[in-house]
């Protein structure tokens, strides 16, 4: 896992519920933990895009409903600078859902672009990918 140049604002927070844009079977998730985020005593932890999340499934197949399960947020809505001078953000939040904590994407097809941050971080997520901006 590399680290990204540019600075991220974090914009969802713990317990928001985000869907996800993968056919691993979960279909809208709740933020949970977010892994490696340390805060100031009081304040929820908030992930933004390319952070690992810990994420309980609340809607999807009935195998899948109920579980913890690693996931990558990859789409934010809250916009963000990138080192060139360019400000992106996309129409939705939006997550791919992870087989472990190493970057291995449980699903085969995304639906809708990918930051570009998140395929430099994570290289097994952007060979998923089909439109990287």
């Amino acid at each position: 896992m590399k680290t990204l140049k540019s600075s991220i604002p974090r914009a969802l927070p713990l317990q928001a519920e985000v869907g996800t844009c993968d056919n691993s079977g979960a279909k809208v998730v709740k933020l949970i933990a977010v892994i490696g985020h340390k805060t100031v005593r009081g304040r929820l932890p908030a992930a933004g895009i390319g952070d690992l999340v810990m994420v309980a499934v609340k809607k999807g197949k009935l195998e899948m409903r109920k579980t913890v399960v690693p996931a990558i947020i990859v789409r934010q809505k809250k916009e963000f600078r990138r080192p060139d001078g360019t400000r992106v953000k996309f129409e939705d939040n939006a997550c791919v859902i992870l087989k472990d904590e190493k970057g291995n994407p449980k699903g085969t097809i995304y639906k809708g672009p990918i930051a570009k941050e998140v395929a430099e971080r994570w290289p097994m997520v952007a060979k998923v990918a089909s439109i990287i901006v």
